[in-house]
């Protein structure tokens, strides 16, 4: 919500008197806005201490008002305002409600230095108000916020480009006033010249329209006029934009003519193509025909923007994969470096659906075949992804020389940037391929001075489970080290084998005396690894079960009970009430999983499980319900009642997974593959073609 102020505008929002052109709306609050001077007395009329903001009582907000009329303290006091009581949004506290007329007067009175700031204060608190969930709301905000709209109404006129541009966006969220509104936008939309602050009002238009009755058609009609040839390129697809925004549930055919007309023309106003894409909505066949096109645009960097709408379309629709991943491969032989870079990041992503293209990925590993070090990085992880044994030999290679080519962290951020990959998700998938990598890898453990090193290896060799086993000298060696809770997590994977030699000893002293610096999180996870390396889960037990009923011991004391099967009978109802309370996320699986471990009873978890998940068939599926379906294939046939589900899952066309990233695909993947494996074990035939 913070504006972005013209091109040339005042730097500190400062700005002259409120011009009132002829036809401007005069309704007698036009001498408060351009009343200059400190407030009057009505501030000590409240109990501010009685009041809240974000870091508690609303005592010091009166000495802040009256220091917006200083103009060596002004913008101070307006930043602490922002801080205090807007701060990270989500809420409309008391004090803001008590604050807002003194705000409002302030950023309409030309004398005071922070009206910018205390503008873009205004905006966010109104989307928050118009937004956040009622119980978050203080009584009196709807109110307070429909009598300053009236006062905000002139500053449209204000001789400064920035601070019209900033209430304007302000004024978008006048929703109870929207027609009164939208006639002042207009108006002021005859008599303005700059185009930031037309953009904007055209924004504000499709905001309010949805809102608004007399003044709605009109509204619409004038914008879909912005969207015929004539304006630039950028204001006819912000005027689509507006109009989605006015009619989110359209999808007009005229939308993709005028977006087919600008992408033509060559000239996006400074706008993404993939925003640009996104104006056709759910035309699915549009976005992918014109992401296609622009795929073999002249322009390196058209291209490379293609190849993200690329991206975007095949990180949510499965049905995109066969109409653009060929187009995509294509660009494996693109004249720019960082266009091949990315071709070769979206094969990756899309998995065993890049098959075709493996030959050329691996002739992509060495300078010969790929002169771009980032573009063999990830055509090494692209074969992983593939399930190609080529990537095995390389990677051996690369770790035992001094540049592996992979980050130590996994990155989880939205977006398409091409940052380094992670060690662990590149080498996971490759335990079939263990011979080869585990001598680089094992020595490279051995040699590790980082700690986020140490911990990437580990997390490899937890991946590979059992055949990580002649890396246990490795392993049991850093349990002397700060790695050894990592270590731990691999020592269970490895499973019986690594139970025999472990040092019971040195792992159980370890949970008192933890790593330094590690006192906060090391106990409980050597814990749960010291129950399940050596059937003593007494110390796991003697440090959960006190903090049960908390956010941090609820978890652990829950996995530590199931763990123990019917020998935690006493601890039923407990659990059994976790499961009922709370129906999303991590908790179900968890208590889901103790109470069948616990009873042997699906018949009161499976339905749990299931109601967990069925909202995620429609979109938005996190890890933890991937978790759950496979737990509801380690209950087999019991499970039944998820076979709808599971189907849904399978039979999607969007993916039912969080999309705008790398990881969609992926995360996709192994939600069917574990769909897959559910049906197999409740024998239900999961090879229907979805």
């Amino acid at each position: 919500m913070t504006p972005h102020g013209p091109t040339g505008a005042p730097d500190d929002g400062h700005s002259g008197a409120v011009a009132r052109p002829s036809g401007a709306p005069d309704d007698g609050i036009g001498a408060v806005a351009r009343h200059s001077g400190a407030p009057d007395d009505g501030i000590d009329a409240i109990a501010w201490d009685t009041l809240r903001h974000a870091y508690g009582s609303a005592a010091d907000v009166p000495g802040q008002l009256r220091a917006l009329y200083r103009p060596e303290d002004s913008l101070t006091a307006a930043d602490e305002l922002l801080m205090n009581v807007h701060h990270q949004g989500g809420t409309v506290f008391s004090s803001a409600v008590a604050a807002l007329p003194f705000v409002v007067r302030a950023a309409a009175d030309p004398e005071v230095t922070a009206r910018t700031t205390l503008l873009e204060l205004i905006a966010c608190l109104a989307h928050e108000g118009n937004r956040a969930e009622e119980r978050w709301i203080a009584p009196g905000w709807a109110e307070a916020w429909d009598l300053a709209v009236p006062v905000l109404l002139p500053v449209l006129h204000d001789a400064s480009p920035r601070i019209r541009a900033v209430v304007v966006e302000a004024l978008s969220e006048a929703w109870g006033r929207a027609d009164e509104t939208l006639a002042a936008l207009w108006t002021r939309w005859s008599l303005e010249s700059v185009p930031e602050v037309r953009d904007r009002i055209v924004e504000a238009a499709g905001e309010l329209a949805g809102h608004a009755d007399p003044e709605r058609a009109g509204t619409v009609r004038r914008l879909w006029e912005l969207t015929e040839p004539g304006p630039s390129a950028a204001l006819r697809l912000r005027a689509v934009e507006a109009l989605r925004t006015a009619d989110p549930g359209g999808d007009d055919p005229r939308y993709a003519r005028v977006v087919t007309e600008v992408l033509d023309g060559g000239d996006l106003g400074g706008r993404p193509l993939t925003r640009t894409i996104g104006l056709l909505g759910e035309d699915r066949a549009a976005r992918v025909a014109l992401t296609g096109r622009l795929l073999g645009n002249a322009d390196a960097s058209v291209r490379r923007e293609a190849l993200e709408a690329a991206a975007e379309e095949l990180g949510r629709w499965r049905s995109a994969v066969p109409a653009l991943l060929p187009t995509v491969a294509a660009h494996l032989d693109d004249p720019e470096p960082d266009n091949r870079l990315f071709a070769v990041r979206v094969l990756g992503m899309c998995g065993a659906a890049a098959r075709p293209w493996a030959d050329r990925l691996a002739g992509m590993l060495d300078d010969e075949g790929e002169p771009y070090l980032p573009a063999q990085d990830h055509a090494l992880w692209a074969l992983t992804r593939i399930g190609d044994a080529r990537c095995a030999a390389p990677l051996a290679r690369r770790l035992a020389g001094k540049r592996p080519g992979f980050s130590h962290f996994g990155i989880h951020s939205s977006g398409w940037w091409t940052h380094d990959l992670g060690l662990r998700e590149t080498l996971a998938p490759l335990a079939a391929h263990a011979g080869v990598l585990l001598p680089p890898l094992r020595a490279r453990l051995s040699a590790s001075r980082s700690a986020d090193e140490t911990r990437a290896l580990c997390q490899v060799l937890t991946d590979w489970g059992p055949a990580a086993a002649p890396a246990l000298p490795e392993l049991c060696a850093l349990l002397k080290t700060a790695g050894a809770v990592w270590a731990a997590d691999a020592l269970v994977a490895i499973g019986p084998e690594a139970a025999a030699v472990v040092d019971r000893a040195r792992l159980r002293a370890l949970i008192d005396t933890p790593p330094e610096g590690q006192e906060a999180f090391a106990p409980r996870s050597l814990a749960l690894a010291y129950g399940r390396l050596t059937g003593d889960r007494e110390p796991a037990l003697a440090l959960f079960l006190p903090h049960k009923d908390t956010l941090l011991g609820r978890d652990g004391a829950v996995t530590v009970l199931g763990e123990l099967g019917a020998a935690s009978t006493p601890y039923t109802g407990w659990v059994r009430e976790l499961l009922h309370r709370y129906p999303t996320g991590r908790l179900p699986l968890r208590a889901g999983e103790a109470l069948w471990r616990i009873t042997g009873r699906a018949d009161e978890v499976v339905p749990v499980l299931v109601g967990a998940i069925e909202p995620f068939a429609r979109g938005g599926a996190r890890p933890s319900v991937t978790e759950t379906v496979r737990l509801l294939a380690g209950i087999g046939p019991a499970a039944h009642p998820a076979v709808p589900v599971l189907r849904a899952f399978l039979d999607a066309d969007e993916r039912p997974v969080e999309h705008g990233s790398w990881r969609s695909v992926p995360d996709d993947d192994a939600l069917c593959d574990a769909a897959r494996a559910a049906l197999l074990a409740i024998g239900v035939d999961s090879s229907r073609p979805h």
